[in-house]
């Protein structure tokens, strides 16, 4: 597939019956851990490599050489810088340990909803989130209600938060692997300004009632008992990892800057600066790991089960998403035509990639409506050129894309991987979390579905 003819072509050849595997992926991801917890987190990796080889072996029987490459092109330029890019990520932010803080009241913690929201656009959404959430706990364990904080938590320092740089969640993550630019998600901004001020404000209204109920008296003259110590002083431990985390942002912004030429490797055309990114990146994680106690990662929680699992699914999701794709990127004249007709306005953009990641995962959600959005407007052309003149040219609809994504992914506890993980850290310590139909019915459907509402009448009608 040496041009964009070839690229369509192949995408107009792909049947319908090439996206099943895909489909069955992420129904097993959606599906597994609420119908068979113990199958599927003790069989993950095998259900994951049954419905990659569905698609592998089979393509490759049906098309040859040509199959073999498209997967082959996917796994080395576009899986593999995600999975060293995640993992440094994780890797460095466990090795950050903080300790002191607030007292838990409800200005303290939305002061610490807020800093949160802030680290996940520069650690990602998982890291913050393994970062400040057993301190958020440790200060709110004198108080009876806690469950609200853990769910605004979830909201904005696992989700939304994530959503000004490529670095914060990884369906944007993804985008800046396949060329949007690294700091055009700045765009997203006021996007975020107003879900962060919504949510905040509804988090803390909504806190300090109970709050009150908790620590009022009445025969103190109705007098708010002091919730715990005041304090504000954070220490923080394993600061060299601030450093690696430096580094690894800076190889990031710099390696689409920097021409170093290209090489070929398995017949694959391979930037220099990319490859030396990922290097760089790779040896950030490697120092922090080198470098860091054990005793801070034990305090953290930190464990590598976590990068593993997301390493051995998203391995499963980029096999058996790339007909898929291939599929979308050749437009209208795809398997998949129908969709572009249906899906065709910036708030469809939103609302489609947003509904399929809060249900299913964020970041294939996101590719599948990117490669829809390149199918419609440059049906058949390589996708970082097509990546380029979105941006320029319909920079609306990968807004709408992105912030589906991203924001959708509250939405439920398996729209993001931190959903779960925090959600199971806050029940080992005693804070009693609603049911995944319990959390979407008093939580995600009155508070985040008028938000939606209002951000798709203020920014993509």
């Amino acid at each position: 597939m040496d041009g964009p003819k070839a690229v369509q072509a192949f995408g107009e050849a792909l049947p319908l019956w090439s996206v099943i595997p895909f489909a069955g992926m992420l129904l097993s991801i959606a599906l597994g851990p609420l119908l068979a917890p113990g199958l599927w987190h003790g069989h993950f990796g095998k259900i994951s490599a049954f419905w990659a080889a569905l698609s592998a072996v089979s393509l490759s029987l049906v098309f040859g050489r040509e199959a073999v490459a498209g997967f082959l092109g996917v796994m080395v330029n576009e899986y593999l810088p995600f999975i060293i890019l995640m993992g440094t990520l994780y890797v460095i932010s466990g090795g950050i340990l903080i300790t002191g803080g607030s007292s838990g009241t409800p200005g303290a913690n939305a002061a610490l909803l807020i800093a949160g929201a802030l680290l996940a656009s520069v650690m990602g959404t998982t890291g913050a989130a393994m970062l400040l959430v057993r301190p958020l706990i440790r200060e709110n364990m004198h108080r009876k209600n806690r469950t609200i904080v853990v769910v605004f938590f979830i909201f904005l320092v696992a989700n939304i938060g994530g959503a000004l740089t490529p670095l914060g969640d990884p369906p944007l993550l993804l985008g800046f692997l396949m060329g949007v630019p690294f700091f055009w998600t700045l765009k997203l901004l006021p996007h975020m300004l107003l879900a962060t001020t919504v949510l905040l404000a509804a988090y803390y209204f909504a806190d300090r009632r109970i709050y009150r109920s908790e620590f009022f008296y009445p025969e103190a003259g109705g007098a708010v008992r002091p919730c715990g110590e005041k304090r504000w002083i954070f220490r923080i431990r394993g600061a060299k990892n601030l450093i690696f985390l430096g580094v690894a942002i800076g190889a990031m912004i710099a390696a689409p800057r920097v021409q170093l030429g290209r090489v070929y490797f398995m017949g694959m055309q391979r930037e220099i600066s990319e490859m030396l990114r990922n290097l760089i990146v790779l040896m950030a994680g490697l120092f922090s790991v080198l470098f860091t106690s054990r005793e801070i990662r034990d305090e953290n929680g930190f464990t590598w089960f976590p990068i593993k699992e997301v390493a051995v699914i998203f391995a499963g999701l980029f096999i058996t998403m790339t007909p898929c794709m291939d599929i979308l990127q050749a437009g209208k004249a795809g398997q998949l035509g129908l969709l572009l007709h249906v899906v065709n306005r910036p708030s469809h953009y939103f609302w489609a990639t947003g509904v399929l990641s809060s249900f299913l995962d964020n970041a294939p959600a996101y590719l599948a409506f990117f490669k829809a959005a390149l199918g419609n407007f440059y049906p058949g052309m390589a996708t970082r050129s097509a990546a380029g003149l979105l941006v320029k040219q319909h920079p609306l609809y990968l807004e709408a894309i992105s912030t589906g994504s991203v924001f959708f992914g509250a939405f439920t506890y398996i729209g993001n991987a931190p959903n779960f993980m925090v959600r199971s850290i806050s029940e080992e310590s005693g804070i009693e979390m609603p049911g995944f139909m319990g959390y979407i019915l008093k939580y995600a459907l009155p508070v985040l579905l008028p938000l939606f509402v209002l951000e798709t009448l203020l920014f993509f009608r």
